[in-house]
C-alpha cells in the first residue's frame, strides 16, 4: 500500500556550501509537493565532529596552499572502482553513526549531494533497505560519487550522463536533471525584481563586474584583480568575500574612496547580484556555475584548483560557455574584451543557455514520485 507522504533523508557536507545549498533546494521542492517528512544530515560533522572540524581546516589550508597535493589525489583516484578497497574505506565513515540514524529514522528514501556514501553499504546488506539516489554536484565525474546499490544519478549534463554510462552505469539509472537550484534562481523575474543588499546602489551608466571568490573568499588575487578593474572608466565592481573577514577588512580600506568599487561580506542577495551584473568573476564550483548558467551571466573562472575545479573548467570552457584566466592583467584585459562587444557577450550567452537544465529540483522530484517512491500523490495533494 503506498503511503500518504514519505520519510526522506537528506545527506550533505558542509565543505564549502553547494552541497547543503543543493540540499535545500530538493527539500524546498519536496516541501513544496507536501513531502514534509524530511531530515537534513551532515554524517561527517555528526559522526566524527573532531575529525571532521580538523578535515574542514585542512580542505582548506590545503586548497589555499597547496592545490597541487589535493589534485594529485583527485586525479590519481578519479577513476576508482565502487568496490576497491580504498573507496570501501572512504565510503564507510560515518557508517556506525549513520546505522543509528537509520534504524531510528527508518527512512523511505536516502538522497545523497555529496560523493560519501556509507549508506549504500549499509544499506546493501539490510533487506529491508530505503530507496537511495545521488545528485552530483559537479559538472566532472569522480569516481567517488558512484557506488553500488544507487537507484538513480540526477546529473548536470547530458554530457556527464554518457561519461557515468561509460563507467559502467546503467543509462536507466541516470537522468541528465542539471543540478538543483533554488527557486529564486529558477524564477523568471527581471532583475527589477531580484533584491540588492540594503545599501547598494549601483550607476546605471557603468557595466557591472561580479568578484566572488566562495564563500569563504579563497580566491588568489582579490587586490590585484580589483585594482586593475577599478582603472576601467566603465565598470563598476561588487567584491563579495563571503566569510573573509580579514579580505573584507583589507579591501574595504583599499577602496573606501573609489566610489565604484562596492566591497560587501556575507549576503545572502545572490540571485540578485548576479541579475543585475554583466559578468562575474568566480572559483567554479558546481552550483556557483549551475546558478549564473539560470541567470545567463557570462562567466570568467579564475585560477580554478587542481581538482573538480579545474575539470568544471575544463568542461566550460570546452564548451564555449566560460573563459578561464590565470593572471590578474589577462583577466582584465579578457573582461573588458568581452563586456564592450555586444556580439561576443550575445555569443557566451547563447553558449551558456545550451547547457541551461531549468527546473532541475522539479525534474527530479517528478522521477522520485514516478518511478522512485510509493507515494499516494492524490493523498499528498500533487
Amino acid at each position: 500500500m503506498s503511503k500518504a507522504s514519505p520519510r526522506i533523508m537528506i545527506l550533505y557536507a558542509s565543505y564549502g556550501s553547494g552541497h547543503l545549498q543543493a540540499a535545500h533546494a530538493i527539500e524546498a521542492e519536496l516541501r513544496q509537493r507536501g513531502m514534509n517528512d524530511i531530515v537534513l544530515l551532515d554524517l561527517m560533522a555528526e559522526a566524527y565532529p573532531l575529525l571532521y572540524e580538523i578535515n574542514k581546516f585542512v580542505y582548506k589550508q590545503c586548497f589555499k596552499l597547496a592545490p597541487q597535493i589535493y589534485g594529485w589525489i583527485y586525479d590519481k583516484t578519479k577513476h576508482m572502482q565502487p568496490d576497491s578497497s580504498l573507496a570501501t574505506l572512504l565510503h564507510g565513515l560515518g557508517s556506525a553513526k549513520l546505522k543509528k540514524y537509520l534504524f531510528h529514522e527508518q527512512p523511505d528514501l536516502i538522497i545523497h549531494t555529496f560523493p560519501q556514501a556509507a549508506a549504500s553499504l549499509l544499506v546493501r546488506r539490510a533487506t529491508d533497505s530505503p530507496r537511495m539516489v545521488t545528485i552530483i554536484t559537479d559538472f566532472d565525474l569522480h569516481g567517488r560519487w558512484l557506488h553500488a546499490g544507487v537507484d538513480r544519478y540526477y546529473v548536470a549534463t547530458d554530457d556527464l550522463k554518457n561519461e557515468a554510462v561509460k563507467r559502467g552505469i546503467c543509462p536507466e539509472q541516470v537522468i541528465a536533471s542539471g543540478i538543483p537550484l533554488l527557486p529564486l534562481f529558477e524564477s523568471l523575474a527581471d532583475k527589477e525584481q531580484s533584491g540588492l543588499p540594503k545599501g547598494l546602489v549601483l550607476n546605471p551608466n557603468r557595466k557591472s563586474v561580479l568578484l566572488m571568490g566562495g564563500v569563504y573568499g579563497a580566491m588568489k588575487n582579490y587586490g590585484d584583480i580589483c585594482r586593475q578593474l577599478s582603472l576601467e572608466s566603465d565598470l563598476e565592481l561588487i567584491v563579495v568575500c563571503g566569510r573573509n573577514d580579514a579580505l573584507y577588512r583589507k579591501l574595504s580600506f583599499l577602496f573606501k574612496d573609489h566610489p565604484y568599487v562596492h566591497v560587501l561580506g556575507y549576503v545572502n542577495q545572490i540571485c540578485g547580484l548576479m541579475k543585475h551584473s554583466s559578468c562575474m568573476i568566480t572559483k567554479p564550483g558546481g552550483i556557483t556555475l549551475s546558478e549564473c548558467i539560470a541567470c545567463k551571466l557570462p562567466l570568467f573562472l579564475y585560477s580554478p584548483a587542481p581538482g573538480q575545479e579545474q575539470g568544471n573548467a575544463q568542461y566550460l570552457k570546452a564548451k564555449g560557455a566560460a573563459v578561464v584566466s590565470y593572471q590578474p592583467e589577462e583577466l582584465s584585459r579578457q573582461v573588458c574584451d568581452l563586456i564592450r562587444d555586444q556580439g561576443a557577450v550575445n555569443g557566451l550567452r547563447e553558449r551558456i543557455t545550451s547547457l541551461h537544465k531549468p527546473q532541475a529540483a522539479k525534474t527530479i522530484v517528478d522521477d522520485l514520485l514516478e518511478n522512485i517512491l510509493d507515494v499516494n500523490t492524490e493523498l499528498l495533494g500533487v
